[in-house]
């Protein structure tokens, strides 16, 4: 028997949220790409990892905002618990993967390319590893070919987005990325989603061993938004996102061109004139 799947039992409200978040993850996952490569080697690492878990988290909690308003009427839908908390980590990780690449070498086409494929890969991943934590008296089947196109669509994002953080450096245009990086990643979720057929098993209104949505998801999805909003206070209180973005990136853009590194303020434009040195002014003095 064929079950009637639903993916929208809240109307707006959990595509809207689910965007959103996306689009929070990804705007602070970008800063903080950024932030790695205007500022010293030292902390190049740290931002790098942290922008990994921001994206990460974002793409996670996405997913699991908008499975919120997933249901199939026929049967109730439960979560295993140790799969939804590994589909987290290989988003982080293989997101971290994926953003380290293209930290350390850059938007060459070969390193954005393997980091591009790499991360949407790994967006996939976290995807259908979510969709099988689902439980319940029912198999869940996919298209085949939808799938193949949910598959390109996260690896041409996840490809734009790296690109956008390595080559984007002002805060609007930032943001601009991030709107559409939302798009392109919802859209993934909601076409992978199109793939999906539901055949109930002999019994109607059961239910497999697991937790429900709102008793693991809710909770679940606290952890990670908490992050969230903490990375933000830390990409908003930074001295050079915020007030040296656009002067680092010109002084990094001329070092790159002419090979030389800008003086500071207080150092001398020019050395002292050849007159002015001591045997010069010695012989000066005898002359007079």
């Amino acid at each position: 028997m064929e079950g009637t799947v639903d993916g929208f039992r809240y109307g707006a409200v959990t595509p809207v949220a689910a965007y959103l978040m996306a689009c929070l993850g990804g705007a602070l996952g970008l800063r903080c790409i950024v932030r790695s490569l205007v500022g010293g080697q030292s902390w190049k690492p740290g931002w790098l990892a942290l922008g990994a878990a921001a994206i990460g988290s974002g793409i996670w909690t996405m997913h699991f905002i908008a499975m919120i308003g997933f249901q199939v009427e026929e049967t109730r839908i439960r979560y295993d618990t140790g799969l939804t908390v590994l589909s987290l980590v290989v988003a982080i990780v293989v997101v971290g993967v994926g953003v380290f690449i293209v930290g350390y070498l850059g938007a060459g086409r070969a390193a954005l390319s393997s980091a591009g494929v790499v991360t949407g890969l790994g967006v996939a991943a976290m995807h259908y590893l979510g969709m099988a934590a689902l439980r319940l008296d029912a198999d869940v089947e996919y298209d085949a070919s939808t799938v193949a196109l949910s598959v390109l669509i996260a690896i041409i994002a996840a490809t734009a987005a790296l690109w956008a953080a390595v080559t984007i450096r002002g805060f609007l245009t930032s943001l601009g990325a991030s709107l559409v990086m939302g798009v392109a990643v919802s859209g993934m979720h909601y076409t992978g989603m199109a793939a999906v057929s539901v055949h109930l098993h002999g019994t109607t209104g059961a239910s497999w061993a697991g937790d429900s949505p709102t008793s693991l998801l809710l909770p679940m999805l606290l952890g990670p938004t908490v992050f969230l909003v903490l990375a933000g206070v830390v990409v908003m209180f930074d001295p050079l996102l915020v007030l040296g973005d656009s002067s680092a990136g010109t002084s990094e853009e001329t070092t790159r061109r002419t090979g030389t590194t800008q003086r500071p303020d207080h150092e001398p434009a020019s050395k002292a004139p050849a007159w002015t040195s001591r045997p010069r002014r010695e012989s000066y003095a005898r002359r007079r």
